[in-house]
């Protein structure tokens, strides 16, 4: 009986974030995976939500949730202070809560290729923020060009798989 209940457990675990494979199923999409400001944003939202990142406009950074009902997340350039790329949520996701790192920690351990991008920024509070997403592959190499210049900050690459993936060697 335990082993049913563990494995049904861990199939739970794991098919939504087979499901939300952004890099492959979705690759000119975005997730919001979560961040230290998700209950402000996001506060009904219990799992990764997919959307479009939107670097447009070039004052703000926007995630446009594919649910309309829910608001567009902005995060002025200029307030950025970090940026972290790689294929595991970057050290700037510390800020975050134990059960949104637990989810990253699993979806992480899948095996389908992930790329996230983990954003720290100071709110209008002047207090450290963290957010991350996972971009599909297909706007890896032009997103994060964009937030390079748009925001002055150099990208902090985890290895150097993730700088040559980035295509910014």
């Amino acid at each position: 009986m335990k082993f049913v209940i563990s494995t049904a457990l861990i199939v739970t675990l794991f098919i939504p974030t087979l499901a939300m494979a952004v890099s492959v199923l979705n690759p000119k999409k975005t997730a919001y995976i979560g961040g230290s400001t998700k209950d402000r944003h996001f506060p009904n939202v219990k799992k990764e939500l997919l959307g479009r990142l939107n670097t447009d406009d070039n004052q703000l950074l926007m995630f446009i949730p594919d649910n309309k009902k829910l608001s567009v997340y902005t995060i002025p350039y200029s307030q950025i202070i970090a940026i972290e790329y790689g294929h595991e949520v970057g050290r700037l996701a510390d800020n975050m809560n134990t059960m949104e790192k637990l989810t990253l920690l699993l979806s992480s351990r899948v095996k389908i290729p992930r790329h996230y991008v983990t954003i720290g920024y100071m709110d209008n509070n002047d207090q450290v923020q963290v957010t991350v997403f996972e971009l599909g592959m297909n706007i890896v190499r032009t997103t994060l060009p964009v937030l390079i210049v748009r925001s002055g900050i150099e990208i902090t690459y985890q290895d150097e798989e993730a700088k040559k993936q980035a295509g910014t060697n």
